[in-house]
């Protein structure tokens, strides 16, 4: 388990204010966050490379808050992977092993069987100049778990990659999870890897955690502002509310169940927005009328942005979906969505 108490780092124009994590052994855990939201730092204070202001930092349940990075139990993956330009393959992952008392043989043999896990056999003479990005990835991996390592900390691993090595890799970090036993604790800025790998999750915002829990709870029920629109839900707004109904400006939305109290906001995925040419009605539905604004192509889908009673949506549709309503700017719509879609918090 990792444990993290109140730790508070200040560096000029930035501060990682009071974070507190508890991380299961074994777990794939995430932090989450856009850039400089103070998750590098995160994983620097817990390897040891930078200095905490005060806090307390466990690994199975030993305190390594001053202990050197040598003798903490953990590795590190940088997104740049960080390899000895001068040395083979081979000699990059066994370059750790020095440091750690190890036994010979038990090393040499977990170090075949990461080259073999990671197709890093045919490679180990290879020099690090003729090596792809996926190559080196996968290079880094088996050099920060030679040491058998109780956590894995990896640094935004796959953003430096093509995207056509970037999802071998993610297949192949999620494989090798489940083949060692190692905890391991990954940044990212990118809520997709977050939702394939991750079991838990920890979104950052400047410095502070705005929420903690199951990659699905966080996703589909954001507990603040900022998580929501960091998850990639658009559809978020100031609402008032009085038993199963929520107003938005002067428009009302009819919620599944009474609101609750210390409630202030709706949200509403733009997939979970349905477009139609004459309206879907239902006794579970929210429908009614709006004008096209604005239509972007995404690639794979569309976003259109619809404005009903001054509030402006944003809804996902598919290519196929967008030719056939014959979608146009300042064209009438009807957009739709059940009550259960409707995220109160």
């Amino acid at each position: 388990m990792i444990e993290i108490k109140d730790l508070f780092i200040k560096f000029p124009g930035f501060t990682l204010q009071d974070i507190n994590l508890s991380i299961q052994d074994g777990e794939f855990f995430m932090l989450l966050g856009p850039t400089g939201a103070g998750k590098t730092l995160i994983l620097e204070a817990i390897a040891g490379i930078v200095p905490i202001t005060r806090g307390r930092i466990f690994v199975k349940g030993k305190e390594i808050t001053r202990l050197p990075p040598e003798q903490r139990d953990t590795s590190i993956v940088y997104q740049d992977y960080a390899l000895f330009p001068h040395l083979s393959v081979l000699k990059n992952i066994t370059y750790g092993l020095r440091y750690h008392k190890n036994n010979p043989k038990a090393s040499k043999k977990r170090v075949t069987q990461l080259m073999e896990q990671l197709g890093l056999q045919p490679l180990a003479q290879r020099s690090i100049h003729n090596l792809s990005g996926g190559e080196k990835q996968r290079t880094a991996l088996a050099r920060a778990l030679a040491v058998n390592p109780s956590v894995l900390l990896l640094d935004e691993p796959l953003s430096a990659l093509d995207p056509n090595f970037r999802e071998d890799v993610r297949e192949l970090l999620k494989k090798l999870h489940q083949e060692v036993e190692t905890t391991f604790l990954m940044v990212t800025h990118d809520f997709a890897e977050a939702m394939f790998l991750g079991e838990r999750m920890a979104v950052l915002n400047t410095g502070k955690i705005d929420q903690v829990g199951p990659v699905h709870d966080v996703f589909h029920k954001p507990a603040t502002p900022f998580v929501a629109k960091f998850m990639g839900i658009k559809n978020v707004f100031h609402a008032s509310f009085r038993n199963t109904k929520a107003r938005v400006n002067n428009l009302e939305l009819h919620l599944q169940s009474p609101s609750g109290e210390n409630k202030h906001y709706v949200a509403i995925r733009p997939e979970d927005i349905i477009i139609s040419r004459n309206g879907t009605f239902g006794n579970d539905m929210n429908a009614f009328q709006a004008k096209v604004m604005s239509i972007s192509d995404q690639g794979p889908y569309y976003e259109v942005s619809a404005e009903a009673v001054n509030v402006i949506f944003r809804v996902m549709l598919s290519k196929n979906e967008f030719i056939k309503l014959e979608i146009q700017k300042g064209k009438h719509i009807h957009l739709s969505f059940r009550s259960s879609t409707i995220h109160v918090f």
